[in-house]
């Protein structure tokens, strides 16, 4: 074989090498060329699937954390309910203690019925109206109290008591604060001489709503009395009682 053969068949040889390299070459390059996009197209989607599913999440936290707090205010608010029913179901309770005692105070505060003890009864003549007596009933007591309706007079001993003006009755008994005093007329007998079973009476007694009598001193010559006598209501104006 001639040198110049030989050296074709090692050109060719070296060029068939060549182009095998060059295939493989293209081939790899191919490949990673194909790799590359789809790493890249998985990092792009990742960032752009992310944010999206982030969120969501996000918004669905949110809400949860919402409902959380609407339940923790249901509950505080129940608990405050509960706490304002309990305040409110004790305060009927100091109420009806402050009720108890105030009734107990009103109790104790309110007038009690005047008597002997307490109360001095006078009489004394008036010239007008005629044939009239003025009972006055003053508290020398030092708490105040209430007159019976009308004095039951009794002159002497009479059984029977003059009958009460009907006309004279007040809206309310007579109550007497220490030192005030009550009054009541008496007519005694009939101006005109119209009545009759008269006599002079030299004594008066007036009994109060607890028992005990009130003795009251006459003028020194008696009272004359007949059928014809009345007396008026308890009042707390003279003039008033000595009107009817």
């Amino acid at each position: 074989m001639s040198a110049r053969t030989t050296r074709i068949r090692l050109f060719a040889a070296s060029t068939v090498a060549l182009a095998a390299l060059s295939l493989t070459a293209c081939q790899d390059g191919t490949d990673q060329g194909s790799s590359a996009p789809t790493a890249t197209t998985e990092v792009s989607a990742s960032p752009e699937t992310k944010p999206g599913t982030d969120k969501a999440i996000g918004e669905q936290n949110e809400n949860t954390s919402a409902n959380t707090n609407h339940t923790g205010s249901t509950k505080t608010n129940d608990s405050a309910q509960t706490n304002e029913d309990a305040t409110t179901n004790d305060n009927p309770k100091t109420n009806t203690g402050t009720t108890a005692r105030t009734g107990t105070d009103t109790a104790a505060a309110k007038p009690g019925k005047c008597s002997a003890a307490d109360v001095k009864i006078t009489a004394a003549e008036v010239s007008r109206p005629l044939n009239h007596l003025l009972l006055t009933a003053t508290n020398t007591g030092s708490a105040t109290c209430y007159l019976p309706a009308y004095p039951v007079a009794r002159f002497d001993q009479a059984q029977a008591v003059p009958p009460v003006v009907a006309a004279s009755q007040p809206q309310a008994v007579t109550t007497l604060a220490p030192g005030k005093s009550g009054y009541a007329g008496v007519l005694t007998s009939a101006a005109d001489g119209s009545g009759s079973n008269g006599y002079t009476a030299k004594t008066l007694a007036v009994p109060f709503d607890n028992g005990s009598i009130a003795t009251v001193t006459l003028p020194a010559d008696g009272v004359y009395v007949d059928s014809t006598l009345k007396v008026t209501y308890w009042l707390t104006s003279m003039g008033e009682a000595l009107s009817h």
